[in-house]
């Protein structure tokens, strides 16, 4: 089945996590994405060597694209680029700031000679803010935006979240920002320059503990597996393993005492009557929860929550992971065969949408270079098809 941006040129002059995220969605729904590397390769190839001896952040997000290299010093790459984008509806790029100014391929001047494009421009910190021009890295901004802050325990101190999180959320915007830009154009025939940064997409995210602080006067502690601002919610201790129980509401949490505590009287403890009070006295209500609890095993304690319609979260591996029941995984192919990875979450119509392969190094040069070089009115056709919108 064609996906929804087929016909759709994106060039992506891209590294790291954050753009190339972006692309590989534009890319499962049907969109030619062209990845413009340095000689030396997207550097994110050689994060790790865990795929077959590739990187698992590069196969994660370069599946569908085609891969050129670029030195973007030398005039005739420069002008292969410019004959791309003459044909391309999006331009995203994630370079230091001024790089594309300095290559003649800015915003300003890439929307004066091509007013239809969009183009998207990824930072660390926003333009206008004295933080501009700053380096920023993924974990750099986790600790600078006070993601870590909140995150950890009271004994171990800030700590990372355990993935990208700000380059996996800045590249999710992105894409949802391009797919909103390409509905405008759709309207108005004009296309837009986009400003996406690490700092700002995680700050935003960070608006709860931000408004407690602000308005609140309440900085929030790091409470490990535990939610800040709902109780009982968080890790309990059953004879054989752990366990996330999560109580949402006052109905909840009289099912939960009466059915799984077995004692009714601790809901209307004045101490644990309402959600704020328990919050409070959150120290006192987690040890009689953890008494209870205790005495069951995982497996019977799963079975009498879900007998009981109350949430839980058993604590898992990435072992674990792999052979959960309810996990799709989908394949693709690499340079180095074929791989497993874990589904994306969209099902349209009852399907998941099939993966395009992740390129080798280059692996499109030819084939582009015949395509685009001197051919400013190339048509736009090639490996992934399409036709000029």
């Amino acid at each position: 089945m064609p996906g929804a941006l087929e016909g759709t040129v994106v060039v992506a002059l891209e590294q790291a996590v954050a753009v190339p995220l972006a692309t590989s969605r534009l890319a499962d729904a049907g969109a030619r994405v062209i990845k413009l590397e340095r000689p030396e390769g997207d550097f994110a190839r050689g994060y790790d060597d865990y795929v077959h001896g590739q990187s698992s952040y590069f196969v994660w997000n370069n599946r569908g694209k085609e891969s050129c290299t670029v030195d973007l010093k030398q005039p005739e790459d420069l002008a292969l680029v410019e004959a791309m984008l003459a044909q391309a509806d999006v331009f995203i790029q994630n370079l230091a700031p001024g790089a594309t100014d300095r290559l003649g391929l800015g915003s300003t001047a890439l929307r004066a000679r091509h007013p239809r494009l969009i183009v998207c421009d990824v930072g660390g910190y926003a333009p206008g803010t004295p933080d501009h021009e700053r380096k920023a890295y993924d974990l750099l901004v986790q600790a600078e935006a006070g993601l870590a802050g909140v995150t950890g325990s009271q004994s171990s101190g800030p700590s990372r979240v355990g993935i990208s999180i700000c380059d996996i959320a800045t590249g999710q915007a992105a894409y949802a920002a391009i797919l909103q830009a390409l509905l405008q154009r759709e309207r108005t025939g004009q296309g837009s320059h986009l400003q996406l940064s690490l700092f700002d997409t995680i700050a935003e995210y960070l608006n709860v503990p931000y408004l407690a602080q602000r308005y609140g006067g309440k900085e929030p502690r790091r409470i490990g597996l535990a939610h800040p601002s709902i109780a009982p919610y968080g890790v309990f201790q059953a004879n054989d393993g752990e366990i996330l129980i999560a109580i949402q509401n006052e109905r909840e949490w009289k099912v939960f005492c009466e059915e799984v505590l077995g004692d009714a009287a601790i809901a209307a403890d004045p101490r644990f009557d309402r959600n704020t009070a328990r919050v409070r006295n959150r120290e006192v209500l987690d040890r009689q929860v953890q008494d209870r609890i205790g005495r069951f095993s995982t497996k019977d304690l799963c079975d009498l929550l879900n007998q009981v319609r109350i949430a839980y979260g058993r604590v898992s591996t990435m072992k674990d992971l792999m052979h959960h029941r309810s996990a799709t995984t989908a394949r693709v192919e690499t340079p180095e065969g074929a791989v497993e990875l874990m589904a994306p979450p969209v099902i349209v119509d009852g399907e998941r949408p099939a993966l395009r392969p992740v390129p080798k190094l280059g692996e499109h040069d030819q084939a582009l270079r015949h395509e685009f070089r001197g051919r400013p009115d190339a048509i736009r056709r090639g490996a992934a098809g399409g036709t000029k919108s």
